[in-house]
């Protein structure tokens, strides 16, 4: 299915169109206010991230604008794991002021229409367990749960509370790397 990517719009309504490099700065800030970078396994958003998903699957990402600028945005990518079949539609955010507006239902839709038409057998998608309000617009949008996993995180005695001396890696970023690397 086709979206129109512009189209006139009131005042003030949000118009869902291909993610640009002009609103690279705009979509890193809201994920950085958006994500909580310290708890796993959500550790990966930067710059890397986006232009990992923008180089392997830019007909996938996509921004939510209005009037006053970015609403929010979603960043999809095919090969989820070792299934080159399924697409991953990994992060999603929105400004506090599109929320209950149907912008992220527009996002999850632009994002799963492009993912199918290049070959998905299936999109799949991660919320966090505590996260209800987005839960429940992924079932509105023909999501269901499907595995339930538990991170289990056991820290290291002589460490403390400081933390591991390397970060742990998250394995979307690597999946994302190949799948840009073998697409490039």
């Amino acid at each position: 299915m086709s979206h129109p990517t512009h189209t006139n719009h009131p005042a003030g309504e949000a118009k869902i169109v291909p993610l640009q490099l002009t609103h690279l700065a705009d979509v890193l800030d809201l994920g950085h206010r958006a994500f909580d970078v310290n708890a796993m396994p959500y550790t990966s958003w930067s710059l890397s991230s986006v232009a990992a998903h923008f180089d392997a699957q830019p007909d996938a990402c996509w921004v939510a604008v209005d009037d006053e600028g970015l609403l929010g945005f979603v960043l999809g990518s095919l090969s989820y794991d070792e299934r080159e079949d399924w697409g991953y539609l990994e992060w999603i955010a929105l400004e506090e002021r599109a929320r209950g507006r149907g912008v992220a239902s527009g996002l999850v839709e632009h994002c799963c229409d492009a993912l199918f038409a290049a070959g998905a057998s299936r999109i799949i998608t991660d919320v966090e367990g505590s996260n209800e309000a987005s839960a429940a617009m992924m079932r509105r949008n023909g999501f269901t749960e499907g595995v339930t996993v538990t991170l289990f995180v056991r820290r290291s005695v002589q460490q403390g509370s400081r933390g591991a001396a390397h970060p742990v890696q998250d394995p979307a970023r690597s999946r994302l790397r190949r799948a840009a690397r073998s697409s490039g």
